[in-house]
């Protein structure tokens, strides 16, 4: 079950976002599905710039097309690397 719900903030998306980036070099395919959940809170709760506080205040941008194609790649990785991978051995003339 995902971490992530619709009650958290930009900045806790953005954590899970960033906290599990690194599915690739983990080799899990756990982080990269949560990975993924972020991505598509993303998109779908935040618009494309936000900014708060006026002048000089807090401004975040997100790329969709960015944010559309690293969702794609890590529910790839996560589909594929919890597959196994069947090898057969065979023991025709072992030892003949």
């Amino acid at each position: 079950m995902s971490t992530l719900t619709s009650a958290n903030t930009l900045a806790e998306i953005i954590a899970s976002y960033t906290d599990n980036a690194s599915y690739r070099e983990d080799n899990s395919a756990s982080k990269a599905s949560a990975f993924a959940t972020a991505c598509r809170i993303l998109l779908l709760k935040f618009p494309k710039r936000t900014a708060h506080g006026g002048r000089g205040g807090d401004e975040t941008e997100i790329d969709p097309v960015l944010i559309e194609k690293q969702l794609a790649d890590a529910e790839q990785f996560a589909n594929f690397s919890g597959q196994a991978k069947a090898r057969r051995a065979q023991f025709t003339n072992f030892r003949d």
